[in-house]
């Protein structure tokens, strides 16, 4: 099943070097290993002439490629965050954090 989880957030206003050496350095790889997650990129916006909306919500995504059942990855990062294994900076801003998970469309194939 292919599947991704999108992470867009902020950082604390006034912190984004130590929000991205947090993200980078430390909770990157600790996502990363947690059961089902592949790997992870982070992202950040290009101020862009594209137009439409103004700012966005969100300056940073992290997508993350996800292995078998996403619903099972989403539990095991819960478990990990509820014991401290993975621990959030006071850095992110958590007002702004949007987590979704996204799986591919199975479109079917239409070969006769």
């Amino acid at each position: 099943m292919n599947s991704k989880m999108l992470v867009f957030s902020n950082a604390v206003a006034g912190q984004d070097d130590a929000f991205n050496d947090w993200y980078d350095n430390t909770h990157l790889a600790d996502v990363a290993e947690v059961p089902g997650v592949v790997r992870g990129e982070r992202y950040e916006i290009v101020p862009s002439a594209l137009g439409g909306g103004g700012e966005p919500a969100h300056r940073y995504l992290a997508v993350y490629e996800l292995s078998g059942d996403p619903e099972d990855v989403a539990k095991a990062f819960g478990a990990k965050a509820a014991t401290g294994e993975i621990k959030l900076s006071p850095t992110l801003d958590m007002s702004t954090l949007s987590v979704q998970i996204w799986r591919a469309r199975d479109t079917g194939s239409s070969a006769d």
